[in-house]
């Protein structure tokens, strides 16, 4: 469980975006499909001459189709490769990287920093709109069309009551071995001048699927499909409702990624690592 570094090796924190448009998610996968963790791996390799693959780590994996504009990642270099890189580094894998993946920052990261487990919260904008014309061509991959009208009142009604800590399975596709327990910080939503609706949704950790589940169940609420207290009853009933759909992934950024102080680090690592239980009630 040690985040300790190699010794000869330097952690390096990066910063960056992607357009997952035509991205088969964040995480390498066997058969050659294209992935953000695979371009940005081939490209380092690249411009530093190497003959290895330096390994990425990222604060959270995003599924095909899915955006990031604060996405953040570490990656374990030696320091010699770092000594003769890092001045032209930047503009190098600007050069390389395709042009819907950028790198805009690399630095020495702090003692004790994992991108993933180091981190305190994450934040993700979903987009939707109910324009009866449909979403504007220039922002048809980032804008889901809903073809009802939606009740943005009712909508942050019904999401003021998911928040807080809890199991949410019937939100999440399960994983073997893996919690389903989070705690959601944040879920409201604001229609702008533009009428696009902006969903934000800000939680420690999420589960796979979990935010395209809870937009589709808002939606339904939006659409006078269900009553506002329906995807709390949802979250209670503890399994997955057939009525809840995982909207299309287009819609989703990952906005920013939050993390603590330099000193509390290594604690928030070792603490994110340990498997999560809510609290008993009652005598049995």
């Amino acid at each position: 469980m040690s985040d300790e570094v190699q010794p000869g090796c330097l952690r390096i924190r990066l910063d960056l975006s992607y357009d997952g448009t035509d991205f088969h998610g964040w995480a390498k996968q066997a058969g050659g499909r294209r992935t953000v963790q695979g371009e940005i791996e081939d490209a380092l390799r690249t411009v530093t001459r190497s003959t290895e693959t330096y390994e990425l780590t990222v604060a959270g994996r995003t599924d095909a189709g899915v955006h990031a504009r604060g996405q953040v990642a570490h990656v374990d270099l030696p320091e010699q490769v770092w000594r003769e890189h890092h001045e032209k580094l930047l503009k190098r894998l600007a050069g390389r990287l395709p042009r819907d993946v950028r790198v805009w920052a690399l630095r020495p990261a702090p003692s004790g920093f994992n991108a993933r487990f180091s981190a305190l919260w994450r934040r993700y904008a979903y987009r939707v709109t109910d324009n009866p014309g449909g979403v504007d061509p220039l922002l048809r991959n980032h804008v889901l069309w809903h073809d009802r009208p939606l009740d943005v009142d009712a909508m942050n009604e019904a999401a003021q009551r998911l928040l807080g800590e809890h199991d949410f399975a019937a939100y999440c596709k399960k994983r073997e071995g893996a919690t389903t327990i989070r705690t959601l910080q944040e879920l409201s939503l604001r229609r702008g001048d533009d009428g696009i609706i902006t969903a934000t949704v800000r939680a420690d950790a999420f589960c796979h699927n979990m935010v395209r589940s809870l937009i589709g169940a808002l939606l339904f609420v939006g659409d006078g499909h269900r009553p506002p207290d329906w995807p709390r009853k949802v979250l209670d009933a503890g399994v997955r409702d057939s009525a809840v759909h995982v909207v299309r992934p287009h819609g989703l950024t990952l906005e920013e990624v939050g993390y603590p102080a330099d000193e509390l680090l290594a604690a928030r690592s070792r603490e994110a690592r340990n498997k999560r239980s809510l609290p008993r009630t009652g005598c049995c």
